[in-house]
């Protein structure tokens, strides 16, 4: 394959089959959407949505000193985590700059007492993550892995997700918490089946083996199609991720952003035990944060029709205050939407004369608290 061709997932020609419109993202040939992507929007909110995630990078840690290590490399403590459960974190540089987010699980002991991690990144940074979890575990006890090829996977969301999937597993669904994992099997597939998702509603995200992964398609479209289970592109993803206020890496998140600047400080946590990368420029960040925080990530709800992308300018009185860092109509509310980063002085949800620049017109605009959508539970 030559480094301009995409990559294809294990789900590729039955994407194509489906009709798919097909995106290049992040060098990965992925789904953009099969029909209408506020009909697939509405049914991941309503029913259910099935999704080919395998864009996502997969790394493997293990050994001895693998919870020493993540807890050095991540700004999470990760050695709290228990096995079978999850933990969202970040990886940052040494200045505080967000390399990427990511989701860790804990998948339990193998031999002489060696941890498991599975550390899953966003496929845009899949290597920078990989790289730097190698040169960091340098003098650990543990081994990186990259296991980006040996898995698929496959998320099903919706509030008709639980239903689905226990018609199609004899694993304890009831007993799995958010931001859990577990062992079992899926239609006759080994997976680990996780209760985590990026769309705002409850689901499961389930690891498995590529050369299985259409076999498992095929049985959740087949279990789901009672309940209104539809296929679903990364576009309505996009929607349902940002009317859930959850931040996406290259929009909300960045290098020149600590976590702090994103409101998201909560995942350092100083308190565990050693050094860890970007301890001291995060400690920093955290008193700015406190004492004079730039800027404030808020919610934006459009007064009149017009669209706002990541980029447009935020502004009020005449002055730029801030920036749109993703935008898009919001099916669920009926209305545009986006997240911005805009000065504190005009983030008090309810803050009057803020608008977006569109094209050279200021189109008025409502600070709201973030996310836009909760789920009822």
């Amino acid at each position: 394959m030559s480094s301009t061709e995409s990559r294809r997932t294990a789900l590729d020609a039955l994407h194509r089959s489906l009709g798919a419109t097909m995106t290049d993202f992040a060098g990965w040939d992925m789904p953009l959407r099969y029909g209408s992507e506020r009909d697939e929007h509405n049914a991941v909110r309503t029913k259910a949505g099935l999704f080919d995630l395998s864009h996502m990078g997969e790394i493997t840690v293990t050994g001895p000193q693998a919870a020493e290590l993540l807890n050095f490399a991540l700004v999470g403590n990760i050695g709290s985590v228990g096995v079978g459960r999850a933990r969202y974190t970040m990886i940052c540089q040494a200045d505080g700059g967000i390399l990427d987010d990511l989701i860790v699980y804990r998948l339990g002991e193998t031999e002489a007492a060696s941890s498991q991690y599975l550390v899953v990144a966003n496929a845009s940074n899949a290597q920078v993550v990989l790289d730097a979890l190698t040169e960091r575990a340098a003098g650990f006890d543990a081994e990186v892995r990259d296991d980006r090829d040996a898995y698929a996977l496959i998320a099903v969301q919706g509030p008709q997700a639980p239903g689905i999937l226990a018609s199609l597993t004899d694993a304890d669904l009831d007993g799995l918490k958010y931001y859990a994992g577990l062992p079992g099997t899926v239609a006759g597939v080994p997976a680990l089946i996780a209760r985590t998702g990026y769309t705002g509603e409850d689901g499961f995200e389930l690891f498995v083996a590529p050369s299985d992964a259409e076999a498992l398609w095929q049985a959740l479209t087949k279990a789901g199609e009672p309940a209104g289970l539809v296929p679903c592109g990364l576009s309505c993803r996009d929607t349902l991720r940002l009317e859930a206020g959850m931040p996406l890496y290259g929009h909300e998140l960045s290098r020149e952003l600590t976590p702090f600047d994103a409101g998201l400080g909560r995942v350092v946590k100083f308190e565990k035990e050693g050094d860890f990368v970007g301890r001291e420029a995060l400690a920093e960040a955290a008193t700015r944060a406190a004492e004079n925080p730039p800027h404030v990530l808020v919610g934006l709800v459009a007064e009149g029709r017009r669209v706002p992308r990541a980029g447009y300018a935020v502004v009020a009185g005449g002055e730029v205050i801030g920036e749109v860092t993703s935008g898009a109509p919001s099916p669920t509310l009926g209305k545009p939407i986006a997240m911005a980063y805009v000065d504190p002085a005009h983030a008090t949800p309810g803050t009057a004369g803020v608008g977006v620049d569109i094209r050279g017109s200021h189109e008025p605009y409502e600070v709201v608290a973030l996310p836009f959508y909760k789920r009822q539970k």
